[in-house]
């Protein structure tokens, strides 16, 4: 049988992995994590979407068939972001330190994971499943900060930068987990940033996703 043609090829083709496989034939231009499109970020100074699922992942389908495959949305995303797609069961440990970005800045977590990050990997935005339309007008808010309040975009990072490695320090001591002032602002700033009304009801969800025993968050089931 002759090889099938394909109207988009990205950087995914030839990847080891079925999940990334199921996306080298997007209009987005993914590629996988890498030295590679990293350096290619600061190169061009350019924002990163980074996406983050698993094959038996029902919402990560979803996505891909509503979103990643909508030629519109596709154009935005290659215009104005460097596009990384990443299988989790390849790379637990990306997997695990966005995750806790998204649940510090949301109060939850699953998959697929959507983050937007800075050229220099600062995460500062991110959320989960997002339908077409939603995920279009996200992209235009984002982009449009990236334009006129970059400054805005990068002090986000910092918080959540911040925020994680005090994390990270705390998991290595056995101490205290986030202070409650880091956990405020790191949970305040993510949804005016892109010009989303905030609420009381997001710091209520953090606060069911923070183990107060334990002291940190707990990764929710997947929506599959």
């Amino acid at each position: 049988d002759p090889t099938p043609t394909h109207k988009f090829n990205n950087k995914l083709v030839g990847s080891t992995s079925p999940y990334l496989l199921e996306h080298a034939h997007n209009p987005v231009n993914w590629y996988p994590w890498g030295d590679q499109v990293l350096s290619k970020a600061k190169q061009e100074n350019k924002l990163i979407f980074l996406s983050i699922g698993y094959s038996a992942c029902h919402w990560c389908h979803v996505m891909a068939h509503e979103d990643f495959e909508n030629e519109a949305i596709a154009k935005l995303l290659n215009d104005n972001f460097v596009c990384i797609k990443v299988d989790r069961e390849q790379r637990p440990e990306l997997d695990a330190q966005y995750m806790l970005a998204v649940q510090i800045m949301t109060g939850a977590g699953g998959w697929p994971m959507s983050v937007f990050l800075t050229s220099d990997l600062k995460p500062f935005f991110g959320g989960t499943y997002f339908p077409p339309a939603d995920f279009k007008s996200l992209l235009g808010k984002v982009i449009d900060l990236n334009k006129t309040q970059p400054e805005v975009i990068r002090a986000q990072g910092d918080k959540i930068v911040e925020a994680l490695t005090q994390a990270s320090k705390a998991s290595s001591s056995g101490s205290g987990f986030l202070t409650k002032n880091t956990l405020m602002l790191a949970v305040a700033m993510p949804r005016k940033v892109v010009g989303l009304p905030g609420s009381d009801a997001r710091l209520l969800a953090l606060a069911h996703a923070y183990e107060r025993r334990s002291r940190r968050f707990v990764a929710p089931p997947s929506p599959t």
